[in-house]
């Protein structure tokens, strides 16, 4: 019987990341209780509810046919090499740049050509994040790049 592998296997890296997120809060931080909540509590909760939607989407792929997962080296490369800009290049390039690198790094196997779409994503994904860390969260990242 066929599966629908990419379903199944995505649903289960999504439960085992929020079961190791949710065992390490566990290990790490005070859960507290329902009246006086710990540091561990959210973090617990979040790698419950993470657990439940890799459940969710890979239960249902048990029993859905599907074709097997095609590993697409460019793919992968770009991903991971988006990962590592932006990891390494939040402090020298700002969470702005940083992300703007990262997404046009991420696009490049992208099936649909041209610049321009890339370019709009980029711009549109950097606001959204300064938006939603800088401002909203007021997480202390630095914005912009540090000139020399």
């Amino acid at each position: 019987m066929q599966r629908d592998w990419p379903d199944l296997l995505g649903g289960l890296t999504m439960a085992a990341i929020g079961a190791a997120a949710a065992g390490w809060a566990l290990a790490h931080y005070d859960l507290g209780t329902l009246r006086q909540m710990g540091p561990g509590f959210f973090p617990t909760l979040l790698g419950v509810t993470l657990v439940g939607l890799g459940l969710i989407v890979a239960l249902p792929a048990l029993r859905r046919a599907g074709a097997a997962p095609k590993l697409e080296l460019g793919v992968v490369l770009a991903v991971l090499g988006a990962i590592l800009i932006f990891g390494f290049g939040l402090r020298p390039l700002g969470l702005a740049g940083a992300t703007a690198l990262s997404v046009l790094v991420a696009t490049i196997p992208a099936l649909k050509p041209g610049w321009r779409w890339r370019i709009a994503l980029s711009v549109a994904v950097s606001v959204m994040t300064v938006v939603v860390f800088s401002f909203g969260l007021q997480m202390t990242l630095p914005v912009w790049p540090r000139l020399p």
